[in-house]
């Protein structure tokens, strides 16, 4: 099977057809249809095996979690996913591999209504590429450099079960206390994360900036804080942990929850009127962790009221 036999076979017709996509999979371009009085929001990100993903990873849930980490960044940015393209390099040609990588990006796509309208395959060693487009009011895109003091911090879901999945992996987690049952949890986690694209829809309006939690809460938090100007506080207490992630040591789990990556979850600033609103329409889906500040950098308060400074980087490429 050559490349233009693979795509064809696989990618042509994968995902559902878009009545803004003039022209998709097949041509040197694809031509689209942006709508009018909204951005185009774009983002891109690759995934490299042995630094994103373990050799040997279930092909299907590589499919899905290519595509979430795209979907995850416009969440972030609360548009409305549109159209994306893939660029994927093999080392061979395994038509199995294939099969199930098409079925887990398909899924996805098809969930969110976000058709493939272009891309590259390559031989070399297994990298993909996938670059997301979506919609979202000019006005109401969630910038990171719109926190302002006084607002609250939030976070979705829960923080650390991939990280707790990296580190079982790698037999550097006391996984004494988790059963089987646990295991699986946390590797759903890691494997197949769940973009908050929904959610970062309805915050449109509710919250003034957001940034999904892909390389660690403080690194990634600090990234808004930076571009606003501002420093904050956070409740340590309030970290939101999985049942499954309560079972281990509780340092460990909250070092986790602040430093480790790829949970994708969404961390949001929202000012003062309209805290009720989200306490009312994502309760049970978002918890409150802290508060923006003009203090410069980013702190916790313990238990002898003693403001600590929280330092330490997530995961970053090149850092040594």
């Amino acid at each position: 099977m050559n490349e233009f036999s693979l795509i064809q076979k696989y990618f042509e017709k994968l995902t559902p057809d878009r009545d803004d996509v003039e022209l998709g999979v097949g041509d040197d371009c694809a031509l689209l249809i942006p709508p009018s009085n909204h951005a185009v929001a774009v983002s891109i990100d690759t995934l490299v095996e042995g630094i994103h993903f373990f050799k040997g990873v279930e092909p299907e849930a590589l499919g899905h979690k290519s595509l979430a980490v795209g979907l995850s960044d416009l969440a972030a940015m609360g548009a409305k996913p549109a159209w994306f393209t893939l660029a994927l390099t093999l080392p061979e040609v395994d038509e199995n591999w294939i099969k199930g990588f098409s079925k887990g990006l398909a899924a996805l796509a098809n969930e969110h209504d976000i058709q493939l309208v272009g891309g590259d395959t390559t031989e070399g060693p297994l990298t993909i590429s996938i670059q997301v487009h979506g919609f979202v009011d000019q006005a109401k895109a969630m910038r990171r450099s719109n926190a302002k003091l006084g607002d609250m911090i939030y976070v979705s879901g829960y923080l650390g079960d991939a990280g707790a999945a990296l580190q079982q992996q790698l037999q550097q987690l006391n996984d004494d206390e988790l059963n089987s049952e646990d295991i699986r949890y946390l590797y759903q986690r890691l494997e197949r994360p769940t973009p908050r694209v929904i959610m970062g829809q309805e915050l449109l309006g509710l919250a003034s900036s957001a940034i999904d939690i892909s390389d660690g809460l403080l690194v990634d938090l600090e990234h808004v804080l930076d571009k606003s100007g501002v420093g904050a506080r956070l409740n340590l207490d309030n970290l939101p942990l999985s049942k499954t992630l309560k079972k281990i040591n509780h340092k460990v789990a909250q070092a986790l929850a602040l430093h480790s990556g790829d949970d994708y979850e969404l961390c949001f600033i929202v000012p003062p009127q309209h805290y009720a609103e989200i306490e009312k329409r994502f309760k049970g889906q978002v918890t409150r962790i802290g508060m923006i500040t003009d203090d410069d950098g980013l702190y916790y308060i313990d238990d002898d009221d003693n403001l600590i400074e929280l330092t330490g980087i997530g995961y970053e490429h090149f850092a040594r």
